[in-house]
This record gives structure tokens, C-alpha cells and sequence, in this order.
């Protein structure tokens, strides 16, 4: 590992507040590795032997049952996956691979496992990290289950303009078809769901988005801060 790489590390909330022997038993039998775009990190089901720090680039999460797949989340630096099999010695729950060249920190999961026996500070840190994946679990099942494809699309999109500063015009984070698994929609549904906000005044263009009537566009998604505010 980089000598660079481990303040990076250690800035995370995750480990800021753990003892300074603890961080260095935990990064003792860490290791470093550049991959390329589109190469499985994780495979579902396997046992979870390390814990994942993505350093840079970014990585996406999905899941596939007979025969099909969608997209759980799209990972990006710098942040760590996935933290609840790690804890619990058991299978990965989903796969991850990299969306572009990617530098990921990997740590030994019974480094994590003693760190988080011994070190209350780590401990009280690793349990405000799973509250608050789980805390987005519930609301991405309440977005799913309680909104049509169409007020998931909408709400996304708005969500995104304050992710680009509140512009009105900015570019998708991701692909139609990735967007498409994401929001739990075919990219035939999506396409029908594109042409059905024009009258709310959304304009999509390729990745390129347009509003032009942010009224009308919350007045058909309702945002709310109890689904799509992950800070919350």
C-alpha cells in the first residue's frame, strides 16, 4: 500500500475515531490493486473475505436471480463495500465490479472482525455505518413500492439537479440501461417514462437533461425528505 493512500483511509468515519494501534493492526495486512473497468470485485454468495475501500474510479452493485439482473447502488471514492457481510462472516448478498478504472484498498475481513472486537470507537463507527445502509435500504423499498415508475424517474431527476448544484441542465450520472435497472424499470419503460415528463417540462437529450418547469416537476414526484434525502 501507498504510504499516500492510507490518510485517505484513515479520514474515513469508519476508522477516524479508532485507536492509532488499532488502524495499524487493521492496514497491517491491507494491500492495494488497480483494476480495470468491468471486472467482478465480489461475486454473490461467496464468503466475504475482505472488506473493499474504493480509493478511485468508481463500482457498481447488483444482484441477479434466474436469469435476471438489476443494479442495488453505484459505489464511488472514497467509500467502503460491502460492510455487513464482513461483520457477519457471511456470503456476499451482491456482486460489485468495477464501471471505469478503479483503485480499491483491500481488507483482510478477520482484521476487520478483531478491530471491531477490541476497539469501541471502531465498533460505535461500524454501527453508525450499518444504520445508515439501512436506513437507505428502507427507502429505496419505499421508492419502489410506493411510486409509480414514472414519480421514481421524476424524483431521481431531481435529486439529481441538487447533486449538480441545482443546475437545470446537467448529465446523467449513468447510462439509460444501468438508470433503467437502478429505478426497477425496463429500458422500454424508461424511454416511455422519458417521453411522458415533457409536458412537466424535462427535456432528455442522451445523458443531457433539461428543466424547464421545476414546479410542475415536484408537483407530479412529491419529494420527500423520508425517501429521498439519504442524510436523513
Amino acid at each position: 500500500m501507498r504510504d499516500s493512500d492510507i490518510p485517505e483511509i484513515r479520514k474515513l468515519d469508519l476508522f477516524s475515531e479508532m485507536s492509532d494501534a488499532s488502524f495499524a493492526g487493521l492496514i497491517r495486512g491491507a494491500y492495494v490493486q488497480d483494476f480495470p473497468p468491468q471486472i467482478d470485485l465480489v461475486t454473490e454468495g461467496d464468503p466475504a473475505g475482505f472488506l473493499h475501500v474504493l480509493m478511485s474510479g468508481s463500482a457498481e452493485l447488483y444482484a441477479d436471480w434466474n436469469g435476471r439482473e438489476t443494479l442495488m447502488a453505484t459505489v464511488r471514492p472514497v467509500s467502503t463495500f460491502i460492510l455487513a457481510a464482513t461483520i457477519r462472516d457471511g456470503p456476499y448478498l451482491m456482486s460489485a465490479r468495477t464501471i471505469e478504472k478503479s483503485r480499491v484498498v483491500l481488507l483482510p475481513s478477520t482484521d476487520v472482525r478483531t478491530a471491531f472486537e477490541q476497539d469501541h470507537e471502531f465498533a460505535r463507527a461500524i454501527v453508525g455505518e450499518l444504520a445508515m445502509c439501512y436506513r437507505s435500504v428502507v427507502k429505496d423499498t419505499k421508492n419502489l413500492k410506493l411510486r409509480t415508475s414514472l414519480e421514481r424517474l421524476a424524483n431521481y431527476l431531481i435529486r439529481s439537479h441538487l447533486h449538480a448544484g441545482a443546475a437545470l441542465e446537467f448529465d446523467l450520472l449513468m447510462e439509460k440501461r444501468r438508470l433503467a435497472s437502478f429505478l426497477g424499470m425496463t429500458p422500454e419503460n424508461l424511454s416511455r417514462a422519458i417521453k411522458a415528463l415533457r409536458p412537466y417540462g424535462v427535456r432528455i437529450d442522451g445523458a443531457t437533461v433539461r428543466i424547464t418547469n421545476m414546479e410542475d416537476l415536484k408537483a407530479l414526484s412529491k419529494p420527500s425528505a423520508l425517501i429521498d434525502d439519504y442524510a436523513t
